[in-house]
């Protein structure tokens, strides 16, 4: 039986945590460096001193990731009353920079072997050594990503993410090793060394950006705003309306806003019995979205919205 993302078996999810499966990552991250260190040593290829330099940085960044989701899932106190899930941005935007780090390290690597080609030795055992490390990265990135979508992991996504540029890279590797070995052409090693270095670089700016959209507040993805309008829309009627929603996203959790109008002659009680319907309603629609609904009487707005209408009211 599978969740409801399609993907993973109720069983499993519990155990596929972001925790559960970061320390999995650390631990593959260790043997692909032994494989592919080893690799090079056999071969000399600075392709695969690249590979080998690139899981390093897997290493360093599931390390990290693990560090910022344990913090994540810390509750809300006195200093964070709005809990601690935004220290996942800080995991993706970390693991974007060490991945064009390590792009740098590459690029610098592969233009000295540029400068002074070197033959390719025991190539048979390099590459088998640098595929056994590329399976693992690539079945760990495939579950990653699954439970990514469950659990709503920036930090996991993050981690699977530079896996799988990993895999992309060893791949680009053996194929450049494949050609050079064949061709007898050794400038190819470090010249497809040099385009898989581009390649992570444009993924690791992909990582920061996203960091950065989550820390300055991104509102929540189109598909949860589509159904928050459809929960509100079953309960506009002649006499209630909403407006003034605003949505924002922290890792985990979700936040939504907004202004519920009713008849100025409902009493109070009645009033607040209809705003907890909606909030119900709206929490069900995402797990850990956290719904704050301001009753207002027909025709008012707040001082908010006031200063909003005229600008120069506001304090500069």
């Amino acid at each position: 039986m599978l969740d409801e993302s399609g993907w993973i078996s109720p069983r499993a999810v519990r155990w596929l945590s972001p925790s559960n499966l970061l320390r999995v990552s650390v631990a593959v991250a260790v043997l692909t460096i032994v494989l592919k260190t080893l690799a090079w040593a056999m071969t000399g290829s600075v392709g695969l001193l690249s590979d080998a330099l690139e899981s390093l940085v897997n290493l360093a960044g599931a390390i990290f990731a693990l560090t910022m989701v344990t913090i994540a899932q810390r509750p809300a106190d006195e200093d964070h009353p709005y809990g601690h899930t935004k220290a996942e941005y800080f995991s993706a935007g970390f693991e974007g920079i060490l991945v064009m780090a390590a792009a740098l390290a590459i690029v610098w690597a592969a233009v000295l072997r540029l400068q002074a080609p070197a033959a390719l030795e025991q190539l048979g055992w390099g590459l088998a050594l640098s595929l056994v490390s590329t399976a693992f990265n690539g079945a760990l990135a495939w579950v990653m990503f699954r439970s990514a979508r469950v659990h709503r992991s920036v930090a996991l996504e993050g981690d699977a993410r530079h896996l799988l540029t990993d895999v992309w890279t060893s791949v680009g590797v053996v194929v450049g090793l494949v050609a050079a070995h064949l061709s007898g052409w050794l400038w190819l090693d470090p010249v497809v060394a040099i385009a898989v270095a581009l390649n992570i670089c444009k993924e690791g700016v992909k990582l920061v950006w996203r960091s950065s959209q989550g820390l300055m507040d991104q509102a929540v993805e189109p598909e949860l705003l589509a159904r928050i309008e459809a929960e509100l829309a079953r309960f506009r009627t002649d006499e209630v309306h909403f407006d003034h929603l605003r949505t924002r996203r922290a890792g985990l959790r979700s936040f939504v806003t907004l202004h519920m109008h009713v008849p100025a002659d409902w009493t109070l009680g009645h009033a607040a019995r209809q705003r907890e319907q909606v909030e119900a309603a709206l929490m069900q629609t995402q797990v850990g979205l956290q719904a704050t609904i301001e009753l207002l009487p027909e025709g008012a707005v707040t001082a908010l919205e006031k200063a909003q209408a005229q600008p120069g009211l506001q304090r500069e």
